[in-house]
């Protein structure tokens, strides 16, 4: 390839890439300011979100309870303008409870035929709250319609609406009536999302707006249709060869087989798998967009890294006898890119 040839990484030719990332990134603002109102000193977890959605990718959200986990999957739906639809997770919740059920229907003349009746799962934004409460038998259908955008039932697929997210909620307590997600389905989710609780400033703003004569109420600022368009000009932003090699050497390095890293060598049982390089290389388009910045930067991919790579990776028993914790490893992992 001669070095004039354009490579993947390079937006097309003639394309008015740069008015098109600047508009996109003043509606985003927009976006940013009306979840505001809504959600307080949550910023962080917002953009997060944001960048998930934008990548066309899952979160998982992991918090204790109170956080305002539900309320902000809600103001997302309401503010982007998507359908949205809300699975509260239990240990007897089925398979058919998310996806749907055929169901014999008796017409005129007495010919009967099946029906499909379609599940809380074919909406554009789905809420599973609290999702490792529900069986892995459950966990399973929810696996399918994440990774395939399509649902199997009766031996027939079922294409779900586009754009189609799925925002699960998980309280980081040890409960009866657990049961943990599977490696597959946790590498299905573009980032781990952490809660934590708002500062107090935040807290005393939040007390004075909610417990007032009047709320706030979201207001739609986005269609449908725009995430796709933004998630389509996602892709098109150009990808500098420090930012590639960045996400390619943070993500291998984790892989205890390969890695040089005497810490994953020692602590890590299993690491990121390609999966884990391709959210991160999305992921950090979207917040360069977020920051109205035209293309990612190696700062993207540290702030983006414990997110991308928290839930992909898992620490051996030695680990939890010296002390090692998930977050430790991912910052030795990007000490040589700071």
């Amino acid at each position: 390839m001669s070095a004039s040839e354009p490579t993947s990484l390079d937006p097309p030719a003639g394309s008015n890439l740069v008015a098109e990332v600047e508009a996109l990134g003043q509606r985003l603002n927009l976006v940013r300011e009306r979840i505001g109102r809504i959600i307080f000193g949550q910023q962080a977890v917002v953009d997060q979100a944001l960048i998930t959605l934008l990548a066309g990718g899952h979160a998982l959200l992991i918090g204790v309870p109170g956080l305002a986990k539900t309320r902000l999957v809600e103001t997302l739906g309401i503010v982007l303008g998507l359908e949205d639809r809300r699975i509260q997770c239990t240990p007897d919740l089925m398979p058919a409870d998310i996806l749907g059920s055929e169901v014999l229907e008796e017409g005129e003349g007495g010919r009967r035929a099946f029906r499909f009746i379609k599940g809380p799962v074919f909406c554009q934004l789905l809420m599973a709250d609290e999702i490792n409460r529900a069986s892995p038998r459950t966990q399973s259908a929810l696996l399918q319609a994440m990774q395939e955008r399509r649902v199997t039932v009766a031996g027939q697929y079922q294409s779900l609406p586009m754009p189609f997210h799925v925002l699960a909620t998980q309280n980081p307590l040890e409960q009866e009536g657990t049961y943990p997600l599977p490696e597959a389905q946790l590498d299905r989710f573009l980032l781990q999302v952490d809660v934590g609780y708002p500062d107090t400033d935040a807290e005393r703003r939040m007390l004075v707006a909610t417990t007032g004569p009047e709320e706030e109420k979201p207001i739609a600022v986005m269609r449908p249709n725009d995430l796709i368009q933004a998630q389509r000009l996602l892709r098109r932003l150009p990808v500098g060869e420090s930012v590639v090699e960045a996400i390619l050497s943070l993500v291998r390095a984790g892989r205890p087989g390969s890695s040089d890293v005497d810490l994953v060598q020692r602590h890590v049982a299993w690491g990121p798998g390609p999966r884990a390089s391709q959210a991160l290389m999305l992921a950090t388009r979207a917040r360069a967009v977020l920051d109205g910045r035209l293309a990612p930067s190696i700062d993207d991919v540290l702030a983006l890294a414990p997110a991308v790579l928290r839930h992909r990776m898992a620490l051996n028993f030695s680990a939890r006898a010296d002390g090692v914790t998930m977050d430790r490893v991912i910052e030795r992992l990007c000490q040589p890119l700071m």
